[in-house]
């Protein structure tokens, strides 16, 4: 090097260049994982609302989708430490779609909500696979302590719209939440509860 002349700048910890190409690695990884994903929820959809006319229309014009698939980009940011993006991710999401998912919730695959206005789901929430969300749904919390203080909802239940569900409880397999019931206790498995507060009914 010439007297005088500084080396130029990297940025990053590693070799130049060595960041992007990183950024690009792990994006020919996870976007054929996120391509499918797309799939899978989408005829997930398709096959849970009868409104569904085609695929097409449902990847378009879906915003409980829209926010579901964005919660995933979210999510992969707050697990990796990125929670400023992550969180900004999250806030977008919820001024264009009405759905408001934390970042650090865990859903699993084929999860739905159908027309998506006014769900909320906490940090601590996790979601099981095939889970089916109706409008106005909360899954909150119930203390104000950083602890496990949302729900966990496990596979295959469906929650009608305007229920919520409060604290630390599980909701079990298949279950079924009636529209508008407040959950504040565990619910068994293949049991449809209903009311405030909710109870099991038929």
């Amino acid at each position: 090097m010439e007297p005088g002349r500084q080396e130029p700048r990297r940025r990053g910890n590693g070799p130049a260049g060595t960041e992007p190409s990183r950024t690009l690695s792990a994006f020919v990884v996870v976007a054929p994982q996120m391509l499918s994903a797309v799939r899978e929820d989408v005829s997930a959809m398709c096959e849970r609302d009868p409104a569904a006319t085609d695929p097409l229309t449902v990847a378009l014009t879906y915003p409980g989708l829209h926010a579901v698939w964005s919660h995933r980009l979210a999510h992969e940011r707050w697990t990796r430490g990125n929670c400023l993006s992550a969180r900004l991710l999250a806030t977008a999401a919820r001024a264009v779609t009405g759905v408001e998912i934390h970042p650090a919730a865990d859903l699993g695959r084929r999860v739905t909500i159908d027309h998506g206005m006014g769900v909320v789901i906490g940090e601590t929430a996790v979601v099981a696979d095939d889970v089916h969300l109706y409008h106005g749904v909360t899954l909150g919390g119930d203390v104000n302590e950083r602890v496990k203080r949302h729900p966990t909802i496990e596979s295959g239940v469906t929650i009608g719209a305007n229920a919520t569900v409060l604290g630390d409880v599980r909701v079990g397999r298949e279950a079924t939440i009636g529209a508008g019931s407040v959950v504040t206790s565990d619910v068994p498995a293949e049991t449809t509860v209903a009311g405030v507060p909710a109870s099991p009914v038929g």
